[in-house]
């Protein structure tokens, strides 16, 4: 199977378009892909299909031209942060689709928060995207996207076939053994081995909260991570126990995510406490980031003066030792 693809950047203006009305769109220019035309239509305020008073922005690819009755292709898109950096939080994949004139267009309409917008991806007074389409040749048979996640999210949600149970502060959740096995090497030895918790099938936890286990085993199941309406009220604080939750139990993914999480919402007045949460629970990737972020000239003399840095100069003194040797 040959294959066309295209990948464009797409900068919209956030303060010429930050007013426009549910279902008006800033279109990118025309640009081809195996062989047909497509644009991007972003809609600043969301589509008035989506239903959340415009407090989600949507983007779509479009088919504009083609000389096929369909067009088999794969859409992917995602932000560029305030640094220059891809937003791995955001990124979004929709797998072969088949595309047709009078129904052309396929993207997401709830793809970010307007809240989030100016606090992580205005630079400069845009909003960047990076967008591409991957046109599919051929008389190949559209599969449709894996939903693995969704039948043991399930799964996960009836209880069906659960053969162990953790308690926590009084809380019960159920589970099964082989997924979390599978899932978790610390499961695995703890589940499967040689270890007291292996023919015990309820395992009372102390060294977690009941929300962030709650969301640890969601993700175990389904390997999505939680959405902003199941972060609460802290997001940045639920997300760094689930960062120490993953690191306890062996979830890289997991790990590396809560990071990119952390670091799309790092500001001065943020930085020293994700910077003392990748120094606590060992999150190497983090911490670089981070220490890029406090010695940089624009930034180093007002992070110094912010609370959380003195808090993490009586925590983690090396820390500080290590920003003042970047520092010069």
């Amino acid at each position: 199977m040959d294959s066309a693809s295209a990948v464009l950047e797409f900068k919209v203006n956030y303060e010429q378009t930050k007013n426009l009305a549910a279902g008006e769109a800033v279109h990118s220019d025309a640009f081809h892909a195996g062989g047909h035309t497509w644009r991007i239509n972003c809609y600043r305020r969301g589509i008035e299909e989506a239903n959340d008073d415009g407090s989600h922005l949507s983007i779509f690819v479009e088919l504009l031209m083609s000389k096929s009755r369909s067009v088999n292709a794969i859409f992917e898109a995602f932000l560029m942060d305030k640094g220059g950096e891809p937003s791995l939080g955001i990124a979004r994949r929709i797998g072969v689709h088949v595309f047709q004139m009078e129904n052309g267009k396929l993207g997401w309409p709830q793809f970010v928060r307007q809240t989030d917008l100016v606090k992580i991806y205005v630079e400069e007074g845009h909003i960047t995207f990076v967008c591409a389409i991957m046109v599919l040749h051929g008389n190949s048979i559209p599969t449709p996207r894996s939903d693995i996640g969704k039948h043991l999210g399930n799964l996960l949600d009836s209880t069906d076939g659960s053969d162990v149970s953790f308690v926590i502060d009084g809380e019960t959740f159920h589970a099964h053994r082989a997924v979390l096995a599978a899932r978790s090497p610390v499961f695995n030895v703890e589940l499967l081995g040689s270890m007291a918790e292996a023919t015990m099938s309820s395992i009372t936890l102390h060294d977690i909260a009941p929300a962030t286990f709650r969301l640890m085993l969601r993700f175990m199941y389904t390997d999505v991570f939680p959405g902003d309406d199941e972060l609460g009220d802290s997001p940045s604080e639920i997300v760094q126990h689930l960062l120490a939750a993953a690191g306890l139990y062996a979830l890289d993914r997991l790990k590396l995510m809560c990071a990119q999480k952390l670091w799309d919402n790092v500001s001065v007045d943020t930085v020293a406490d994700a910077l003392a949460c990748a120094d606590m629970y060992n999150c190497q990737e983090l911490k670089n980031r981070c220490l890029g972020f406090v010695v940089d000239e624009k930034n180093f003399k007002k992070v110094v003066l912010t609370e959380g840095f003195k808090n993490l100069w009586l925590k983690f003194p090396s820390t500080v030792a290590e920003v003042r040797e970047l520092a010069g």
